[in-house]
């Protein structure tokens, strides 16, 4: 009954409307620089944030979203190699699961197993990328987005126009190394003095063949094996589309997205037991469409969300030594929110945002249930913005009802998750400042551990995440000064899995289950630093720096072998480096990225252990103007010293390879 009450008030406070400093941000961010929206932004964040954008996000050497994430602290992206390589994002140690990503206001979903392959998503046509750990700084958002434990944020371009403009049009051309060919085209239209739309396609093409070395060492410290091979089975041919339309209204703004993404790619599997090639072959097509609208009312706004998307996974497995496989999965979702704040005084604000969202799976594989989830998220949540202190609270509750096709249904899941953030300025000037935060997060099963045949467990509870954060930021723009810009972070956590879902082996035919097993003590700092040199006119040089320690470690049972051992994958110790120096159109760019030693399996043992790694990519460019054309040529190598590493075991990656890139501009 509480929960029912709860849910009836929350909904009938959004009904009513709500102001979004956040949406006002976004509105108006059209009529300002970079720069100036930058700089706002980074005083008004009380979470934890880290951001690239703009011009810095295009220098890197980047090829999708899930590189640019490497240069941030406290993540750890798993690459399963190549351009056409799956690749997912960890956020402090607590699992891909508990990684939100948003997309242009409105989460991406993936009620099969939970995680999302940020290498379908390109760097053309992003505007920047942000990196939340809790949640965001603002309490006008969808109730979801209180949820993730940590959050990505994606953005993509917002067309700009000239009082004499009417299009705007861009052609990028890319080729390297893996014979790899992508062209993409980006064309941007002024249809009215309110209305402006966007069309942005890219098509990528390898055969993602590169040469690696194999070496690998026995538990006895001898040498098993040491060859060069040839990584197969690791093409791609993709094309992805997408269409944003923005509107301005007399009192709001809307936004429109249809996207679209199709791929074929080789799965190339692991190097083991002396077999190289793979018959896995993955086909994805990934649609959705999405609104969204958001009105001022005096000291109201509201902010409402609609989606619908549908994914296809077409996934074949030929080897001949390997059961045929041949399985088709379709995902259907629908997605609604609203989102309502109440400016009560001009230093605090309140808010209630209500979502349901429908998800459905359906596959060609024997016995499968067809499992189908109705989610409803509820949040209200408080901001309170004084001149030298921030804070800001929030309470989600989540109600989740399964239903399986001819059975009983596993029941109701509820759970309410509260969070509190704080940030202070001790000095008048606000260079410098302190934050804490507590949270306390979840994430739902999978369809996948729930109802996969002969593994899935429909009585599973949620896993649960508790987080701690202790932070101080040192924030300065100076003038008149060698030295433009300095800004220093460094952060404390805390976080504590409990409930952790874990696959068990169990039978005598040694099928997996999937139970609640698990308990994980995750401890770290974060430390970022970021600096801005001008030592003469035209001539910038700007450093950016990261570095991580985490002791991550399984504590669910004593009697374990692996108690109190560093779980799978997460370094002791990470970091990146990037330098980039700009003079009259000429622009160097230098990364570098280290990860540290780790293990490879629950037991941190001798034959478990993975080496350190880490990469020097390089990059020059130039840019031109001739009237109104602006052209750029870039040529990148990455790898420079051509290491032999692995970021998941016995998935090796490319050693030195190359790429160059034109764009031309109008």
């Amino acid at each position: 009954m509480t929960y029912r009450v709860l849910l009836s008030v929350i909904v009938l406070i959004g009904a009513c409307g709500g102001i979004s400093a956040e949406e006002a941000e976004d509105t108006t961010s059209i009529h300002l620089s970079e720069v100036t929206v930058s700089a706002a932004h980074v005083n008004r964040d009380i979470i934890p944030v880290q951001t690239l954008s703009g011009a810095e996000l295009r220098r890197l050497n980047s090829n999708n979203v899930a590189d640019a994430l490497r240069y941030f602290s406290g993540v750890q992206v798993k690459d399963y190699g190549g351009v056409g390589g799956i690749k997912t994002v960890n956020i402090r140690s607590m699992g891909t699961n508990h990684t939100g990503v948003v997309y242009d206001g409105v989460e991406l979903g993936n009620a099969q197993n939970g995680q999302i392959d940020l290498g379908q998503f390109s760097l053309d046509n992003m505007e920047s990328l942000s990196l939340y750990n809790g949640q965001k700084s603002e309490i006008l958002q969808p109730a979801k987005d209180f949820g993730s434990a940590g959050t990505i944020y994606m953005r993509t371009r917002v067309p700009v126009f000239e009082d004499d403009e009417y299009y705007h049009a861009r052609a990028t051309l890319r080729t390297g190394s893996f014979d790899l060919l992508n062209p993409s085209a980006l064309v941007e239209l002024k249809l009215s003095d309110k209305v402006s739309a966007s069309l942005s396609a890219e098509w990528v093409n390898s055969s993602g063949k590169y040469k690696f070395r194999y070496r690998r060492v026995n538990p006895a410290g001898e040498l098993a094996y040491d060859t060069t091979a040839v990584r197969q089975n690791g093409d791609i041919n993709a094309t992805r589309i997408e269409l944003n339309a923005h509107g301005a209204l007399k009192a709001g703004s809307w936004t429109f997205k249809a996207y679209n993404y199709n791929s074929e790619r080789g799965v190339p599997g692991a190097i083991v037991n002396n077999v190289w090639r793979r018959g896995e072959r993955l086909w994805d097509t990934n649609s959705f469409v999405q609104g969204r609208y958001t009105g001022f009312f005096n000291r109201f706004t509201t902010l409402n969300n609609i989606k619908y998307a549908f994914y296809r996974t077409h996934y074949v497995n030929n080897d001949d030594k390997q059961v045929k496989i041949d399985n088709l999965y379709k995902q259907k979702e629908v997605y609604f929110s609203s989102a309502n704040e109440y400016e009560i005084m001009d230093n605090w604000r309140v808010s209630a945002s209500y979502d349901f969202q429908w998800n459905a799976l359906d596959a060609d594989v024997y016995g499968f249930v067809k499992p189908d989830r109705i989610s409803q998220y509820a949040s209200v949540a408080t901001a309170l913005n004084l001149d030298r202190f921030k804070a800001q609270a929030s309470v989600l509750g989540t109600f989740i009802n399964d239903h399986i096709k001819g059975q009983q249904s596993p029941g109701n899941k509820h759970v309410l998750s509260p969070a509190l953030f704080l940030n202070g300025y001790p000095m008048r000037d606000k260079s410098f400042s302190l934050r804490a935060f507590y949270k306390r997060s979840f994430r739902m099963p999978t369809f996948n551990d729930l109802y996969y045949a002969d593994m899935g467990n429909s009585k599973l509870s949620p896993e649960r995440v508790t987080q701690y954060n202790v932070g101080i930021v040192y924030d300065r723009a100076l003038t008149k000064s060698v030295v433009s810009a300095v800004r220093f972070s460094a952060d404390v956590y805390y976080n504590k899995v409990k409930d952790k879902i874990v696959a068990y082996p169990k039978g005598q035919q040694f099928r997996w289950t999937m139970l609640n097993l698990g308990l994980v003590d995750i401890r770290g700092i974060d430390v970022t630093g970021f600096l801005t040199i001008n030592p003469f006119n035209e001539f910038y040089v700007t450093l950016r720096g990261q570095y991580t320690y985490q002791r991550a470690i399984d504590i669910t049972n004593r009697a374990d072998n692996y108690y109190r051992d560093q779980i799978p994958y997460i370094p002791h110790h990470s970091g990146s480096a990037v330098v980039n120096a700009q003079w009259r159109g000429w622009s160097f760019n230098y990364s570098w990225i280290y990860v540290g030693e780790r293990y490879n399996q629950q037991e941190n043992i001798r034959y478990n252990y993975t080496q350190p790694w880490y990469t020097s990519d390089v990059s020059l460019s130039k840019d031109l103007k001739l009237g109104r054309v602006n052209m750029r040529g870039l040529i990148e190598i990455n790898n420079l010293l051509s290491q032999d590493y692995d970021v998941i075991l016995n998935y090796p990656m490319p050693k030195r390879n190359y790429r160059f890139t034109v764009t031309v501009e109008i």
